[in-house]
């Protein structure tokens, strides 16, 4: 009786982490769809970004914070 109980434990137990390491290996990586949607993310927020640096109030600003870096003395 303590043999089977034991056999029965132990199948119990192995089959909860043949499930788990299943889980994992199928929940491991994202499918095409999701790296579509994170590609197309990533582009927008770039063009976003680009436009903003491009802009003239913010360009002007990047060229005199290099322009008063430059001309710093120590």
């Amino acid at each position: 009786m303590y043999q089977a109980v034991r056999a029965r434990l132990r199948a119990l137990v192995c089959g909860v982490r043949v499930a788990r390491r299943r889980a994992a290996r199928r929940d491991a990586g994202m499918v095409t769809s999701e790296y579509a949607m994170g590609i197309v993310a990533a582009v927008a927020f770039a063009v976003v970004l680009y436009k903003v640096l491009t802009s003239g109030a913010v360009s002007a600003e990047l060229q005199d914070i290099v322009k008063r870096a430059l001309d710093a003395r120590m």
